[in-house]
């Protein structure tokens, strides 16, 4: 006889509160970064910080479903450590944000062509195999990383400063969106053209909250800044594990023989 195993999908449906949880996170991850590693241990911050984001992807991995608090957290620890990835080339090895934004877009270009080479779609609806969930997850990764190298690029080589960073990444944000409904791109490349500007919208953002008057913030500290933030994406990811309890959403997407 054919056994047959329940498939779920392992991702979050793209709502109005995804987006602004995704936004919360990638602010979350500029400003926690910065405070780990200008407060205590640069290299203990990062190691650390390495083994919650390998244990955190370990955990969303295991699950078979998709579960808001797992999810969400792999997703706060990809934020903070490809901030910090990006910010090691760039403050210890040297390399100059124009080069690390190139090289982590090539590294992204990659992916997505190796994710459609081998399975056809991007559509992260399609999220429902292990292997799948890789190329999706690596992608994740690439766009962070990306993100944050894109958006010192225009911060500070060049000279826009945090809010005026912000603000044209902002509009570049919703660009896809106004784009899709207008039929000039498919959901998907929308999809994934916003997601990768999530980042560097809300790094922007977070630096000019958190760093100091000299530096073009508003000088409210990294660390309150990070504290008030990990709040917010804590009572939305509450809300939607609530929501998820008493609707029992996300149903099986189908079966598979094995």
């Amino acid at each position: 006889m054919v056994a047959e195993r329940v498939i779920f999908r392992k991702v979050p449906e793209v709502t109005a509160l995804f987006w602004v949880i995704k936004l919360l996170t990638t602010a979350l991850g500029e400003s926690t970064s910065d405070y780990l590693v200008n407060d205590f241990n640069p290299y203990i911050a990062v190691v650390c910080c390495t083994l919650l984001f390998v244990g955190a992807l370990a955990l969303q991995f295991w699950v078979r479903r998709y579960v808001p608090w797992v999810y969400w957290l792999a997703i706060v620890m990809v934020a903070v450590f490809g901030t910090m990835a990006a910010d090691v080339l760039h403050v210890v090895v040297g390399v100059p944000y124009w080069l690390s934004s190139s090289a982590f877009a090539v590294a992204l270009v990659v992916v997505f062509w190796l994710w459609y080479r081998v399975e056809g779609t991007l559509s992260i609806h399609s999220i429902t195999t292990t292997r799948r969930e890789i190329f999706y997850w690596a992608a994740v990764s690439a766009a962070f990383a990306l993100g944050t190298a894109a958006g010192d690029l225009l911060a500070y080589t060049a000279n826009l400063g945090f809010l005026a960073a912000g603000l044209v990444f902002a509009v570049l944000f919703l660009a896809p969106g106004v784009g899709w409904r207008a039929g000039w791109f498919n959901s998907i490349a929308a999809f994934w053209i916003s997601y990768v500007l999530t980042r560097p919208l809300g790094a922007s953002f977070a630096d000019w909250t958190g760093k100091g008057q000299d530096a073009g913030g508003l000088g409210w500290g990294d660390g309150p800044v990070a504290a008030v933030l990990a709040v917010l994406i804590v009572v939305s990811v509450g809300y939607l594990q609530l929501r998820q309890r008493k609707t029992g959403e996300l149903e099986p997407v189908g079966q598979a023989a094995e």
